[in-house]
């Protein structure tokens, strides 16, 4: 069990994808996003949501992230926030985002 203020650590916002692009560096299937966390900014993330998502469908896209994480190296790309996902039966990742249009850069609680 965390406590609470453990919780309070954990950054979650949401953020509308701008762009995505197919990543073929990664060593598994992914895209590499840029999403707009309003007031945080601009940041970019590596995400394997290939199985259920094209990039097309992905730009404008409100969806949920961490964004205290440290930055991670991934090949040549650098990633700056932690895209949210359930796991289905079939280990493919379904994107958390809000049931309704929010500010970009609300923070989850």
């Amino acid at each position: 069990m965390i406590s609470w203020n453990d919780f309070e650590k954990i950054d979650i916002r949401v953020g509308t994808i701008l762009e995505a692009a197919p990543f073929p560096k990664a060593k598994k299937p992914a895209y590499q996003l840029t999403i707009d966390f309003g007031d945080l900014g601009i940041k970019r993330s590596s995400a394997q949501i290939t199985a259920l998502y094209t990039p097309e469908e992905l730009a404008g896209r409100q969806v949920v992230a961490v964004v205290n994480f440290p930055v991670k190296q991934i090949a040549n790309f650098f990633s700056e926030c932690l895209v949210l996902g359930v796991y289905t039966e079939d280990s493919n990742v379904v994107l958390l985002q809000p049931g309704q249009k929010v500010i970009n850069g609300s923070r989850i609680g």
